[in-house]
């Protein structure tokens, strides 16, 4: 119950991230997103989501308990997960991971896209996606069958989000005035304060995100995955931060503190299993890979304000497969396990995020007016400024 406190932190820490790193005329419409991911994330889940993801005795695909919370005679009693909580926590803490996948993609299709087709893609994605390709492993389905490993989420929960956030970017296109003439025109957030404090935040929260996944409170097993968490983000850091000084002469605030994120989102696949070395050179990996990311992207005009892809996807890739490389069962036959995950899970995110995201661009559009986009989407979509009297001028 605690962890899950953790995890529902981390929805703050979201917040405030992709807050500062985006222009201020766009701030009321961030938060109210990610408000909505969380409220109907919760709900989505409890009402579909968790009987999809922990369907029992099923054929490894697809398989449900039922709509809404089945409790069962024993979800109170310590016949349930061996003692170790009850139905209740075990939903609560779930409920958070599920809303977390939605949120991801939030940060990508920022500052243009229509509030109303994101809020139906964030509930499809929550309720019915995500708890279904979620059961393939963690629901006890084909590829934990075959020997897939992720502990917490690098894949189940980060590049699930990180794929529909690919999608949602490219489906989108640019924001006006980002890319100018095939150059790279940089849009800067409005508050770093704000986008470190996000930062703080989320590291705190994977403190449950990974702590948590242990499922029981053993001091030895859950120790060792909250040093190897804080081992990954630590090193991730300071590799971005070298990394961007190395590129452009300067060391970047954004690339360190997604470095950061990087590392945490890396060693998440595999925390109960690393040591102090291999959660090192898992966290520095990541952290040098994230920076070379989001200037790929950039280098594609694909515009993710907050770079999100590349912490999410790109370094969740990098933590499945580093179980194969640095995990307990490491060898060319888990990594190759490992990849089959990876893949499976591409092309599911993909074929699902890209058809929701073109039902919903012929419907009803996806991207609000120019115009709009200028004026910005606080007072276009919500008629009403974020801080009062007091007005910046980020109207480029």
């Amino acid at each position: 119950m605690l962890c899950a406190g953790l995890v529902f932190i981390m929805h703050l820490g979201f917040a405030t991230l992709e807050t500062g790193l985006t222009r201020s005329k766009n701030t009321v419409n961030i938060l109210v997103k990610n408000t909505f991911i969380l409220c109907v994330g919760i709900l989505a889940y409890a009402f579909f989501g968790f009987g999809l993801m922990y369907p029992g005795d099923f054929n490894g695909l697809i398989g449900s308990a039922g709509l809404g919370l089945p409790i069962g005679a024993q979800g109170l009693t310590s016949a349930y997960a061996d003692g170790g909580y009850t139905y209740w926590t075990d939903f609560l803490f779930q409920a958070m991971f599920a809303a977390t996948a939605a949120t991801i993609v939030s940060g990508a299709v920022a500052e243009r896209i229509k509030l109303g087709p994101f809020m139906a893609f964030s509930f499809i994605y929550v309720a019915f996606f995500y708890p279904i390709v979620g059961s393939w492993k963690w629901g006890g389905g084909w590829l934990d069958g075959l020997g897939f490993y992720d502990f917490a989420g690098s894949t189940l929960v980060h590049s699930v989000g990180g794929w529909g956030a690919l999608v949602g970017a490219y489906m989108l296109g640019p924001r006006h005035g980002k890319y100018v003439n095939g150059r790279v025109r940089p849009i800067p957030g409005h508050s770093m304060p704000l986008a470190t404090i996000g930062v703080f935040l989320l590291w705190l929260g994977w403190f449950g995100f990974n702590g948590g996944s242990v499922l029981n409170a053993d001091p030895g097993a859950t120790s060792r995955v909250l040093m190897t968490t804080c081992i990954a983000a630590a090193a991730g850091g300071p590799a971005a931060m070298y990394t961007s000084w190395g590129l452009w002469k300067k060391p970047d605030l954004s690339m360190s503190l997604n470095g950061i994120l990087a590392g945490l989102v890396a060693i998440t696949a595999g925390a109960d299993q690393m040591g102090l070395f291999s959660s090192f050179f898992i966290g520095l990996i990541a952290g040098i890979t994230v920076v070379l990311a989001v200037s790929f992207f950039d280098r594609v005009h694909i515009d993710d304000p907050v770079g999100a892809i590349s912490v999410h996807l790109v370094c969740g890739i990098w933590g499945t497969l580093a179980v194969g490389i640095f995990g307990d069962m490491a060898g060319l036959k888990q990594f190759g396990l490992q990849l089959v995950g990876v893949l499976s899970y591409g092309a599911a995110s993909l074929l699902v995020a890209f058809g929701l995201f073109y039902a919903l661009k012929k419907g009803v559009g996806i991207r609000v007016h120019i115009e709009d986009e200028i004026t910005g989407l606080d007072l276009s979509e919500h008629g009403m400024h974020a801080y009062g009297d007091f007005v910046i001028d980020d109207t480029h």
